[in-house]
This record gives structure tokens, C-alpha cells and sequence, in this order.
């Protein structure tokens, strides 16, 4: 007889030790109930006379992207992402990430089935952000992001919530395939190897939607968007690596955190010389409207990171995602390093065999596809990513 799932967790959470624990997973549990309880049949909605015909003409979009993930991108068939439910709050959950005062390396959390993961969510922004000054009070640098969706890697039917669905139709489409990627494969315990694979099957999934669509001027609307992003990330992702090389030095405290303000500086002009290239587009001023911290940098690292090789992957058969699938699943019983450093290869490969620097995921742009950043924010300009994991489990940017 199979058990129900909410009494799995239940019995999950009678032999977790620790009472800051079990409070952890109760928020956790209770907020993925009431989630769940909250779904409605997206069919059921567009049949129904008193849903809103914006709604209703919405749910019949996210139907078809659906679809088109099972057929067209060999992402689950199952009920995910065909139910509905309305949070009628702004965020699905709230992640925290933390990183000492000088180091990049973000702290882990772990969690039973899942593993251990870069990031600890809650139902709850109050909840969220109390824990993260219990992190400051260390003297931790930290962050809280709001994820306006996740997936609970197929243990439930994820329902699409109401915190995305008035979103763009290609970011809509992506946290969509983003999500299914989760289902489709997961290891356990590397967030930089699952939040990567998730995002080239997210990136390719809503290149060939738009191409399905024949919406050109969205498509390229959509590179060029990609193009900017890819520019953005790049210049974050850049000053982490400064940053990683000035921990390393032997500095006296009260010099390194001096050092440590200057490349936060640094970066802020860095994007402001940015901006002037891209003509005043002002999409990313949010992003620096908070501090800036490691916490902030190490949430790009954890989906941009191993991205550029699991595209040279793609690119390598061809685009067939069904043999891009089976070559990630044979990197099953390799550590997080190795996968790494296999990754890292195919980069490396790939930018030498077009002649040009492996400095880029990104194809040429504009003729195919560009990496989509955890600054998939566009609350960190937009958005925040979705994690890979319920946040009863692992807590996601999408921020």
C-alpha cells in the first residue's frame, strides 16, 4: 500500500531531532499543505463562467506550454503545472542564502531525501528574514530572495501559482521547463550542477517555444533580453572572482573589509559604464537598490556556474535533449567536484574548437541561445529564481 504523502512528512518531521528543527520543518510542511490545498484544475477554471477571461485566456497559454514540455522537450508528463492556485501573497516562499564575512562559499543546509543544498526557504518573508538576522548576528553576509515558484522534484503536483501568472509569456514558459527539468533529473546534494541543468533545459525549452509560436519579434525581443542578461551576469560573476582572489590574500581584517567595500564599489561603477552600452536600458537598477554582499554573488554563482558546460554538452549532440539527458544522468555517481570539473572540460573544448574564448556560455548571439542567470531576478531585477526542492526539503532565481 502506498502511503500519502503528507503523512510521509509527517513522519519525517516525528524523527527529525532538534527543536529549532522541527519548527523549521512544521513552517515547512504546513505551508506545502496549505499550498496544495489551495490547487484548482486549470480546466476546471477555463470551463467556469465566473473566472476572469484574462485569467482564463492565461491558464489556456500555460496549458499549451504544458504540453509542448512533455512532447516537445521530453520533460514529465504528469499533473504538475495543470492546477492553478491563487497565494494571494507576492512570493511562493522566501529563500535564505549566507556566506561568511570573507569567503564565497555559501553555507549549506541539509535535508532528508534531497540532500544538501545552498539555501533554506520559508513560507513566511517574517520567518525569513528573522533567521537571516540570527545569520547577520554571526557575522554572516546574507540575503532573502523571494522564489515565486519551486518544484517539489515530482513528489506532488506542483501547481502553477498565482505569483507568476501575469508574467511574460517566454519567462512564464521558462520557469515552466525550469521547474520540469527539476523532475526530470536532480542530484542530490549539488545545487551549482541541478540549478544549471535546470536553466539550459529552461534556456533551449523557451528558444523552441517562441520558434514554435513563429512569434518572431518576440523571439528576438527575447535574445536581446538574453543578450543583456548574459552582459550583467557576467559583470557580477566577474566580481565575485575578484572577490574570491582578495579572501585569498593575507589582509588584516579591518584592511580586507576595507578592500572588500572598494570592489562592491567598483562593481556599481562597473554596471553604470554597463548601462551606457546598452543605451540607458535601466532593467538591473533594482538590483543594486539593496547592499550588496557575498550572500547576493554566491545566489548567481549557484545557477550561472556550470551553465556555459552543460550547453557545450547540448551543443555537442547536436541539440538532442533526449542524449543530453542520458549523458547528464551518467554523471550520476560522480561527486559535485568531478561533475565540475567534467563541465569545465566541455567549456574549455568548446571555445576552443570555435576559436574563441570559453569565457562564454552564450552561442552567437542572436542565432540561437542565450543562458538564463539566477539573476533571474527581476526582483534582483525582477524575479527570483525557483529552487530545485520544496522548501520542507531543500529550501530556487528563479531569484
Amino acid at each position: 500500500m502506498r502511503m500519502p504523502k503528507a503523512l510521509l512528512l509527517l513522519l519525517i518531521l516525528q524523527v527529525l531531532p532538534g527543536c529549532a528543527t522541527l519548527g523549521y520543518y512544521a513552517q515547512s510542511i504546513h505551508g506545502q499543505l496549505d499550498l496544495l490545498g489551495r490547487r484548482q484544475p486549470m480546466e476546471q477554471l477555463i470551463a467556469d463562467a465566473a473566472t476572469p477571461d484574462k485569467l482564463r485566456k492565461r491558464l489556456r497559454l500555460v496549458l499549451e506550454m504544458r504540453d509542448f514540455a512533455s512532447r516537445a522537450l521530453g520533460l514529465p508528463e504528469n499533473g504538475s503545472y495543470r492546477s492553478y492556485a491563487d497565494l494571494g501573497r507576492s512570493a511562493m516562499v522566501w529563500s535564505v542564502v549566507a556566506t561568511p564575512e570573507f569567503s564565497m562559499r555559501p553555507r549549506q543546509w541539509c535535508y532528508p531525501v534531497v540532500g544538501c543544498a545552498a539555501y533554506r526557504g520559508y513560507f513566511s518573508n517574517d520567518r525569513a528574514e528573522t533567521f537571516a538576522a540570527g545569520l547577520a548576528h554571526q557575522r554572516l553576509d546574507v540575503v532573502v530572495e523571494p522564489v515565486p515558484a519551486y518544484s517539489t522534484l515530482g513528489w506532488f503536483d506542483d501547481p502553477l501559482p498565482s505569483t507568476v501568472i501575469n508574467w511574460p509569456e517566454p519567462s512564464l514558459a521558462g520557469l515552466i521547463f525550469h521547474e520540469l527539468a527539476h523532475q526530470r533529473l536532480y542530484f542530490p546534494g549539488d545545487s551549482n550542477f541541478n540549478e544549471a541543468f535546470a536553466s539550459a533545459v529552461e534556456q533551449v525549452g523557451v528558444e523552441r517555444w517562441m520558434a514554435a509560436r513563429k512569434d518572431g519579434a518576440g523571439l528576438a525581443r527575447w535574445r536581446e533580453n538574453q543578450a543583456r542578461e548574459e552582459d550583467f551576469v557576467r559583470l557580477l560573476l566577474a566580481a565575485r572572482e575578484r572577490l574570491i582572489e582578495l579572501y585569498a590574500r593575507p589582509l588584516p581584517e579591518a584592511g580586507m573589509r576595507a578592500a572588500k567595500a572598494a570592489e562592491f564599489g567598483r562593481l556599481r561603477d562597473e554596471y553604470a559604464r554597463l548601462k551606457e552600452g546598452w543605451g540607458g536600458y535601466s532593467g538591473y537598477d533594482r538590483w543594486f537598490d539593496r547592499p550588496l554582499n557575498n550572500a547576493r554573488l554566491a545566489s548567481v554563482a549557484t545557477y550561472r556556474r556550470l551553465l556555459p558546460g552543460l550547453l557545450a554538452l547540448l551543443e555537442r549532440g547536436g541539440g538532442d535533449l533526449a542524449a543530453f539527458y542520458r549523458a547528464c544522468e551518467r554523471m550520476e555517481g560522480l561527486s559535485p567536484e568531478a561533475r565540475a570539473a567534467r563541465l569545465a572540460a566541455l567549456r574549455s573544448a568548446a571555445g576552443a574548437g570555435r576559436g574563441a574564448p570559453a569565457s562564454s556560455g552564450r552561442r552567437d548571439r542572436g542565432a540561437q541561445c542565450c543562458p538564463r542567470p539566477q539573476a533571474r531576478c527581476q526582483a534582483q531585477s525582477g524575479r527570483c529564481a525557483g529552487t530545485g526542492c520544496p522548501p520542507a526539503a531543500t529550501d530556487s532565481c528563479r531569484s
